[in-house]
């Protein structure tokens, strides 16, 4: 069984046990998260529950594992002939997630 969740605009595919890195969530490690923005169930017999546009009543316990940063991306803009170098970079955040449960 696996369900496919709107988070932050983004769609993830989730299954039971999973461990998914996603965009920052609110919460501390080891805190509950109840998501309940399913766009589609498949259950075991391959029958697909979608929602128009959320399924009603369906949600998705996880736990958070970790809260951290990804690794430094470094952007470096040049221009040739006109003395133009910018460097910046950027840390993504996320949210590791351990699904717990799939409940329509």
């Amino acid at each position: 069984m696996y369900a496919v969740v709107e988070i932050s605009g983004k769609q993830y595919r989730f299954a039971d046990g999973d461990k998914v890195r996603v965009d920052r969530l609110e919460g501390e490690k080891g805190t509950e998260v109840v998501l309940d923005r399913v766009l589609a169930i498949v259950d075991d017999n391959h029958c697909l529950n979608a929602g128009h546009p959320y399924i009603d009543g369906a949600s998705v316990k996880a736990q958070i594992v970790e809260q951290h940063r990804e690794r430094k991306i470094v952007v470096f803009k040049y221009a040739k002939r006109k003395r133009r170098r910018v460097k910046t970079g950027s840390r993504r955040h996320y949210t590791t997630l351990k699904i717990n449960e799939i409940k329509m």
